[in-house]
């Protein structure tokens, strides 16, 4: 049985900031917390000293599609594994390895690899597949390969869905193509989140998907009909609806600081969920990338095509949590955001959270939100 005791820690918990505290761990999971300084500790415990610095659940990527230089399309293995690496070392601890548009061919081969590769992450843990697109609109298709944009076709996600099994968690639309509807039914009887982005839908549009089951908004207020006063769209329609959260880009590109507050102030911690959309320039740099079938340049951490069309993004976890708390969203809402709202929507009742009973996927931060180190069940990384 491995024992671990992390001291004088700042913990955010889903209700408060407790400290100093302790947290006793045993075979990955929490035990207790305990508000005290210098705990009598039994001699079969590693300690761990947090120094006074911010402990908080491990952060969820429910959308990213790369790092560190690898693309988890290209129909390797190795990439899916470098991301995970990558991903930990920014203080996410679980992720949903996510496609862009593509030929089914490609599709099939990125859900075969991560079969082979669950279970023997070096890193962050895979919790599934989204599937962002092939089944958006053209007229939003942002950095999407419009030569593999199509309708959605029952027949071709039930071949998906064969191949993946119950990997696939997450299925972005354009409820508004042809068979869009019949879409979100579908998936939605088979316990799969239904997104919408890449689209231009009405409200009304919007509004029907929502009762027909759909839930959530990929990179909320990018790649979508924008809100108009006579013409609100499903951005409006999302806002209006309880049961629909969003996701929030946070690098000080895709949405202004106003606009964070804005969806946390309808929606509240609950109902936004902190992603990178990462491409592999994440945790790399400048330069000069292939992403989706185009040619991506990356400058001052920006990444858009040639026509300025922007391309993802390259924030990591850790750095959109500390953007949060400058666009003036409370600590404990933004850390609730990154780790716990995730862990809701995914359905990951022991992530997302320091609570006894909870796995121990906590990360350590500086003052700058900088990652000390990682920890995924119990087993402390990147020191």
């Amino acid at each position: 049985m491995v024992k671990k005791v992390i001291l004088n820690a700042k913990v955010i918990t889903p209700k408060e900031l407790t400290l100093p505290s302790t947290i006793w761990i045993e075979d990955g999971q929490i035990q207790k917390i305990e508000a005290q300084d210098y705990p009598k500790i039994p001699d079969d415990y590693q300690i761990i000293d947090a120094k006074g610095q911010l402990l908080i659940p491990g952060m969820i990527d429910v959308h990213i599609h790369g790092a560190n230089g690898f693309d988890m399309m290209d129909g390797t293995e190795e990439s899916i594994l470098e991301v995970s690496k990558t991903c930990a070392k920014t203080g996410c601890t679980s992720f949903l390895v996510t496609s862009v548009t593509s030929s089914m061919e490609d599709l099939l081969q990125m859900i075969h690899n991560v079969k082979q590769v669950m279970g023997n992450e070096p890193g962050a843990k895979i919790e599934g597949i989204h599937l962002e697109g092939p089944y958006l609109n053209v007229k939003r298709k942002g950095m999407q390969n419009e030569n593999f944009l199509r309708h959605p076709n029952m027949e071709e996600m039930e071949i998906i869905l064969k191949e993946a099994g119950s990997l696939i968690k997450m299925v972005t639309i354009a409820p508004e193509l042809p068979g869009g509807i019949e879409m979100v039914e579908f998936l939605k009887e088979k316990g799969i989140i239904v997104s919408i982005a890449h689209s231009d839908a009405t409200y009304e549009e919007a509004k029907n998907a929502f009762s027909k089951g759909a839930s959530h908004i990929t990179h909320c207020f990018n790649g979508m009909r924008p809100i108009h006063h006579r013409d609100p769209g499903l951005i409006v329609a999302a806002f209006e609806e309880p049961h629909v959260s969003l996701q929030a880009i946070v690098d000080h590109v895709h949405l202004h600081p106003a606009v964070i507050r804005l969806m946390h102030r309808i929606k509240g911690a609950e109902g936004v969920v902190l992603i990178t959309d990462a491409l592999q320039a994440m945790y790399m740099g400048d330069g000069e990338y292939e992403f989706g079938g185009h040619q991506v340049t990356v400058s001052d951490g920006i990444a858009r095509l040639a026509n300025g069309t922007l391309a993802s993004s390259t924030v990591t976890m850790n750095e959109a949590l500390r953007n949060t708390v400058d666009c003036g969203i409370p600590l404990r809402d933004a850390v609730y955001m990154a780790s716990t709202a995730p862990a809701n929507i995914l359905g990951l009742e022991n992530k997302g959270r320091i609570l006894p009973g909870a796995d121990a996927d906590l990360v350590l931060v500086d003052s700058e939100y900088n990652v000390i180190w990682t920890m995924i069940s119990g087993h402390q990384l990147f020191t």
